[in-house]
């Protein structure tokens, strides 16, 4: 009977994960309140020179790919990434050639980059979805063990464990879900703030 207490809650998870009510119906493995935007439109982010010419082109410098995968990072502070750019433009032969390949690449990296982000939220939704059904018939089994006659009390244990386990897992992926929720927006920041200053630099 130790797990009866717990069952009314189990059957909660399962039943209000929210899984099948998608804000928009586009999108019924995203689990974010913010609404999903798939790619960042350059408009929003880059009011410079246009970028045409320099689509790729960034790969094939050295000295721009790499510190285009330096300001790209997130553990790169912004204060250090927009100084970085300040000394990468103040010793270039020609600043708005220097800035659009700049931009061209943390344009393409930071998109990648948040693409890997929505594809895994996405995935661990359809992970969630599929745990929240297995909480669900466990529970059902454990509630159908306990109303036994006789009980059987190992099963029970056994069961009942196993559901403790899968709840925290469970929990503990919700919470990841929600903090990861917010990177998408803090790297559409990123890219606006130093893109920002690229623009500074060229004007």
């Amino acid at each position: 009977m130790r797990y009866r207490i717990a069952i009314a809650a189990l059957l909660t998870i399962a039943a209000t994960t929210g899984f099948g009510h998608a804000a928009d119906p586009r999108y019924p493995d995203w689990p974010c309140a913010q609404a999903k935007v798939p790619e960042i439109s350059l408009a929003a982010v880059w009011a410079g020179p246009q970028l045409d010419d320099v689509s790729g082109k960034w790969k094939d410098d050295a000295k721009a790919s790499a510190l285009v995968a330096k300001l790209a990072a997130r553990r790169t502070p912004l204060e250090e990434a927009q100084k970085a750019i300040t000394e990468y433009l103040s010793g270039a032969t020609d600043k708005t050639a220097g800035g659009k390949l700049l931009f061209a690449g943390l344009f393409d990296s930071l998109n990648a980059q948040r693409s890997q982000v929505l594809n895994g939220l996405e995935r661990v939704t359809r992970k969630q979805r599929e745990a929240a059904e297995k909480i669900r018939g466990d529970t059902l089994a454990l509630q159908a063990l306990q109303g036994a006659t006789p009980p059987d009390q190992a099963k029970i244990d056994q069961l009942g464990n196993q559901l403790v386990w899968q709840t925290r897992i469970f929990e503990d992926r919700q919470r990841v879900i929600k903090f990861v929720c917010e990177v998408p927006t803090a790297i559409d920041q990123r890219l606006f703030a130093l893109g920002r200053t690229i623009q500074q630099e060229i004007e």
